[in-house]
Order: structure tokens, then C-alpha cells, then sequence
């Protein structure tokens, strides 16, 4: 069979591989401890389940037409208002069954063959993946572990061409952690202006869990360039709310009409009563502000006993639910050092290498798991570490 090559030749995702891994070695009755994955522990919080209950029964389980329902883009859009100093009109704004699809969408509705698109390094493991679907060229502007991730106009300047059409950013990120400063959105909205060709997709699917009082900045704040960012979101980091895919996305009328073209010849429609639901899930900020609370003392424990292991070092995330450790022992790249650690400690997490050259050297556990899981992990990695 003559299949798609592109689609052929993708890498799978590094992170799902570990996770069927886990799964692998729970089956054969192992004790594992997964910190590979990117979900929140936590249940769905009750009043939204209770409402897509309530739509259910009420037999709101038909298609849905348009972008969204019409009161749902007008939450959104006083929600990117208030808390992101967007300015985005409802009809501006087109929901997703997820945030990844709502990347995938807008990729492929901007993209044409050839097109470069710029990322930074280290990145989520699908941005490259869903470039190369759209025969566009992945174009990474390589950060630095040393330089703690920062991103600059010269690094910029350095990777674009003719050919530069996109530039993809994530923050809070996955898989370091680090958000957004109001120096380095200086340094991107300069690139921006002096590149008019060029859009830029931010990913902002952690946005809200953000740590010691900071604030996640959102390029589209900036009114100079509002017109070429589109601002992917969702809930199902946020309001763990990752098996009801939903996500979100808000750019221009002129993107977003291409963008929806697509959606309608591939989905048709996202779940009306899902959509119910993220109304009510907009309003459950106690509940969300007592999962980053819980974030964050995991955050502090966890990262706490991995930096008292010799040959570990790691900083505190601002943003995300990640620990991004470096790891200096018996010279093992990324991959290997992960593969010690699941086989030795029964401890499962991500090589930094599967983010891209940047990450390499460094390991990404997910710190969205019980505290009692943690620091087990903790220990593990600590007696497995002092073998070496």
C-alpha cells in the first residue's frame, strides 16, 4: 500500500510511549509510579459533571451549529478580557475538541507546503508532528538550560527567513515550566513587528496554573499584534477536564474563518452539552484555584527532595505541573538515564531529548499526582541515583 508519507514518517508521542510502558509493566504486576503523564489527578469538579448531566437528560445531545454555542463565545470572550487583557469580539472565538486539535486547525489553515514555521527548543512533543502534516518545515530556535530557557530577539532574528511563516510558542511551558516575562514578550512583539508576514500561535493551554502570585502574560495583549496571534486555550488542564476535550481557539475573523472551514469538513461540531458544561466550568475558580494550591506544595515537596539527590539539580517551575530536572551521572544522555530510572527505580518519566536538543540532558516528571506518590518517586530516585 502507497499510504501518506507524511503521516508515515511522524514520530509517535516520546510521552505516550512512556505511558503505555507504565501500563505495560503495572499489567505484569509491577509496582510502578507514572509521573509521565501530562493530566491532573483530580476529578472534574462537581457542578460541571452535574451540568452536562442536567444538558444530557434535557436531550441537548444533538449537532451544534457554528463555532460555538452563542453564549459560550461570549464567556469566553469576557473571560480573555478580564483575565488576559485580550480584546476578542465572541465571533472571534471557535471551541475545539481539545486544545491539540485546536493547534492542528490552525496550523494546517495557515501553513502551505514549504512554509517554515519557527518553535522553540525544547517544545511539546506535537508541535513538530502537526508542522509536518501541513508539508510545512519545522524551524526550532534552540534555549538553553544555562540561559534558563530565556527566549530572545536575536535568537529569532538568527532562524527567520523568506520562508518563516509561523512562530509557536507555549507558556506556561511544557516541559520546563517557565512562563512568560514581560521582557521576553518585548523581545517577541519587536520580532513581530519587524516580521509582518509572520503569525504567531501562542499556547496557552496552562495558563491558570501559575504559582507565587505571578501571572501568565498573553502575547494577543499586545495591540500592535493582536491581528497575527492566535491564542490557543482549553479546560483540560485547568479544570482537569482532559476526557471532555475541549479547548478554544481566538484570532482575527480572517484567520478564524479559514480555520473553521477546516473544522467543519473534519468535526462538524464539539458535544453541545460539553459546551454547557464550560459555561459553568468558567465560573469554578475556587475549585481550580485549590488545585494550583495543591500544585504548588506538591511543587515545593517534590522538587525539594529531588535537588537533596547528588547528581540532580532542579528550579522551581513558576508555571505548568513539571518537574524538568538535570541529571549529571555516569555521562548518560537523557534517554538513557530515563530508562535506568524506570528499570532500576520503577519510575516512569520523559527524556528531555524527546522535547528537541535543548532538553536533552534533562528528565520531565509530572507532578499532578498524590503527595504520597511523590515522594515515593522521590526515594526511588534517590537510591537508584546512589547506585551509580
Amino acid at each position: 500500500m502507497q499510504l501518506n508519507q507524511n503521516i508515515m514518517n511522524l514520530k509517535p508521542s516520546a510521552s505516550l510511549v512512556f505511558m503505555k510502558k507504565a501500563k505495560e509493566m503495572k499489567a505484569a504486576g509491577l509496582d510502578i509510579v507514572d509521573l509521565a503523564g501530562g493530566e491532573p489527578d483530580f476529578d472534574t469538579p462537581a457542578p460541571i459533571i452535574e451540568e452536562a448531566y442536567r444538558q444530557m437528560k434535557a436531550g441537548f445531545t444533538h449537532y451544534t451549529v457554528g463555532q460555538a454555542l452563542p453564549e459560550l463565545m461570549e464567556k469566553l470572550s469576557v473571560k480573555l478580557k478580564e483575565e488576559n487583557d485580550i480584546l476578542c469580539r465572541p465571533d472571534e472565538i471557535m471551541v475545539t475538541p481539545g486544545g491539540k486539535n485546536g493547534i492542528y486547525l490552525a496550523v494546517r489553515a495557515i501553513l502551505n507546503p514549504g512554509d517554515e514555521a519557527l518553535y522553540l527548543d525544547p517544545a511539546w512533543v506535537s508541535y513538530v508532528p502537526i508542522i509536518q502534516t501541513a508539508a510545512g518545515v519545522p524551524v526550532p530556535v534552540k534555549l538553553s538550560y544555562e540561559n534558563h530557557y530565556r527566549v530572545t530577539y536575536e535568537a529569532l532574528k538568527e532562524k527567520v527567513t523568506e520562508k518563516t511563516k509561523m512562530l509557536i510558542i507555549n507558556y506556561p511551558n511544557n516541559p520546563t515550566g517557565k512562563i512568560l516575562s514581560a521582557e521576553e514578550l518585548d523581545d517577541i512583539e519587536k520580532f513581530m513587528l519587524e516580521n509582518q508576514k509572520v503569525i504567531l500561535l501562542s499556547d496557552e493551554v496552562y495558563e491558570r496554573i501559575v504559582f507565587d502570585g505571578k501571572k501568565s502574560l498573553s502575547p494577543a495583549s499586545r495591540s500592535a499584534i493582536r491581528d497575527r496571534v492566535v491564542t490557543v486555550n482549553g479546560f483540560s488542564k485547568s479544570a482537569a477536564m482532559t476526557g471532555w476535550r475541549l479547548g478554544y481557539v481566538a484570532a482575527s475573523r480572517e484567520i478564524l474563518v479559514s480555520t473553521y472551514k477546516l473544522f467543519q469538513h473534519s468535526l462538524s461540531c464539539v458535544s453541545g452539552f460539553v459546551q454547557k458544561a464550560a459555561i459553568v466550568a468558567l465560573d469554578c475558580q475556587k475549585e481550580m484555584d485549590e488545585m494550583v494550591r495543591c500544585y504548588e506544595e506538591r511543587r515545593n515537596a517534590f522538587i525539594g527532595k529531588l535537588n537533596a539527590v547528588d547528581g540532580i539539580e532542579a528550579e522551581l517551575p513558576p508555571g505548568a505541573f513539571y518537574a524538568w530536572i538535570k541529571c549529571s551521572k555516569n555521562n548518560m544522555n537523557s534517554q538513557e538515564m530515563c530508562e535506568y530510572l524506570l528499570n532500576e527505580a520503577k519510575v516512569v518519566g520523559v527524556p528531555g531529548s524527546s522535547y528537541g536538543e535543548g532538553g536533552e540532558g534533562c528528565l520531565r516528571y509530572s507532578f499532578a499526582n498524590s503527595m504520597d506518590a511523590l515522594m515515593e518517586a522521590a526515594d526511588r530516585i534517590k537510591a537508584a541515583m546512589d547506585k551509580l
